[in-house]
C-alpha cells in the first residue's frame, strides 16, 4: 500500500496524486509541490489516504510542504496582476501582427514565471514577442499552445442543457468521446446536435456509456431473431435503459409488432454488429469523423506536465 494525497492546481481541474512524504495533509490544505515544471502552489482535496500500488502511476512526485501565509499572499497578489498580463500581452500580438488568439495569462504562484495560453491553426514564430514580454514583466515567459476544449473551459458558457459546461463547473479531466457513443445511446448523429461550445464532441456522451455498454451485452442486436411467446419474429427495435425489445411476428399472411421485455425473449440467431452510421449525408458523416479524430488528438496530446 501507498500513501497518497489528491491535489489541484486549478478549479475546475484535474486532481492529481501525490506522495506527501511525513505530512499529515488534510482537505483544504495549502501546499507547495514539486512538478516537471518547477515547484507550484496547490490544494489538497484528498488528505492522507492509502491506496494499492499497482493502481498509480509510479514514482509519485513529492509535496514539499505546507504553504506559509507568504506563499498564499503572494499566490493571490500575481492572481491580480494577471489581467493587466493579458491585455499588455494582447496589445503586443497585434504590434507583431501574430495569427493568434490569445486566451489566458498565469503567473506561477511566486511570480517566477509568466504563462501565456493561445490557440492557432499552426505553429507560431513568436520569439520576437517573447523578448518584448520578458522586457515588460522581468521575468520568465512561456506562451502554451492549448486545444479549443481547454480554451471553452477557460472562458467558460453554458451548455445546451442551460447548465454551466461541466467543464468550467466539475469536470476533471477530458476523455476521449466517439460517435460510436452516440450511436449506442440512440442519439441523432446531427453534427450540430451533438457538439459542444468548443465544436467537440459533447464530454456528457461519456458519462452514461458504461450504463449502456452494460445493457446492450444483454439485449439482442437489431435484425437477430428471437423466440417469444408469441413465436418467432425478428428484432426491429430496442430501448436499451428499460431493456424492452420490439419484435417483428407474423400472423399468417400478416406482420406485426409488439414489445417484450428483453428476460422474456430467447435469442435464437443474434445479428452481426454493423459498424455503419445512420447519417443522412456524406458531408455529415465527414464531419463526425474529423471531430472525433480531432477530439482523440488532442486528448493523446494533453499534458498538463505535472
Amino acid at each position: 500500500m501507498k500513501t497518497i494525497v489528491g491535489i489541484k492546481f486549478k478549479k475546475p481541474g484535474k486532481t492529481y496524486y501525490f506522495d506527501p512524504i511525513n505530512l499529515q495533509l488534510k482537505q483544504g490544505d495549502k501546499v507547495i509541490i514539486e512538478t516537471a515544471l518547477g515547484d507550484e502552489y496547490g490544494e489538497v482535496i484528498i488528505g492522507n489516504k492509502e491506496v494499492k500500488e499497482e493502481s498509480l502511476s509510479l514514482p509519485l512526485k513529492k509535496v514539499i510542504r505546507l504553504a506559509t501565509p507568504k506563499d498564499t499572499k503572494s499566490f493571490y497578489e500575481y492572481k491580480q496582476k494577471e489581467p493587466e498580463a493579458l491585455k499588455k500581452c494582447q496589445e503586443k500580438i497585434n504590434k507583431h501582427k501574430l495569427d493568434m488568439k490569445l486566451i489566458d495569462a498565469e503567473y506561477k504562484f511566486d511570480g517566477s514565471k509568466l504563462i501565456f495560453y493561445f490557440t492557432a491553426d499552426g505553429r507560431i514564430d513568436f520569439r520576437e514577442l517573447v523578448k518584448d514580454l520578458a522586457a515588460i514583466f522581468k521575468t520568465r515567459i512561456e506562451l502554451r499552445q492549448i486545444g479549443v476544449r481547454d480554451e471553452i473551459r477557460r472562458i467558460g458558457g453554458n451548455g445546451a442543457c442551460g447548465r454551466e459546461l461541466c467543464c468550467c463547473s466539475f469536470l476533471g479531466n477530458f476523455e476521449t468521446v466517439s460517435i460510436k457513443m452516440a450511436k449506442e445511446q440512440n442519439i441523432s448523429l446531427n453534427p450540430s446536435k451533438i457538439s459542444g461550445c468548443c465544436g467537440r464532441l459533447m464530454c456528457c456522451l461519456k458519462y452514461e456509456q458504461n450504463v449502456y455498454e452494460e445493457k446492450l451485452s444483454r439485449l439482442p442486436k437489431i435484425g437477430a431473431i428471437v423466440k417469444t411467446d408469441e413465436g418467432e419474429g425478428e428484432v426491429c427495435g430496442i430501448e436499451t435503459l428499460k431493456e424492452i425489445v420490439k419484435v417483428k411476428l407474423n400472423d399468417g399472411e400478416d406482420s406485426y409488432y409488439k414489445k417484450f421485455d428483453a428476460k422474456d425473449i430467447k435469442i435464437i440467431k443474434d445479428a452481426e454488429e454493423k459498424d455503419e452510421l445512420n447519417v443522412e449525408n456524406e458531408e455529415e458523416l465527414k464531419e463526425l469523423e474529423q471531430l472525433e479524430k480531432l477530439d482523440e488528438m488532442e486528448n493523446n496530446n494533453q499534458d498538463e506536465n505535472i
